[in-house]
């Protein structure tokens, strides 16, 4: 869990195009604790910063979204 405000990289993969990263800001965003995100279809990076939210959350936040974490 984290528990400070710096932001945490994660990999996600599927992502092909704009839509599919505001699907996944929208997923993430929702997780109790987090403060923002960023992702990026090109790399497959998604940026959460916040604090109180686990690795499995933002797991099952980008499943949600239809896409995995790598």
């Amino acid at each position: 869990m984290t528990d400070k405000n710096d932001p945490t990289q994660f990999t996600v993969e599927g992502m092909t195009c704009g839509h599919c990263e505001a699907s996944v800001v929208e997923e993430v965003s929702e997780i109790d604790g987090v403060t923002s995100v960023t992702a990026d279809h090109k790399s497959g990076a998604v940026t959460v910063t916040g604090s109180g939210f686990t690795r499995e959350q933002v797991a099952a936040a980008v499943e949600e979204a239809g896409y995995s974490l790598v």
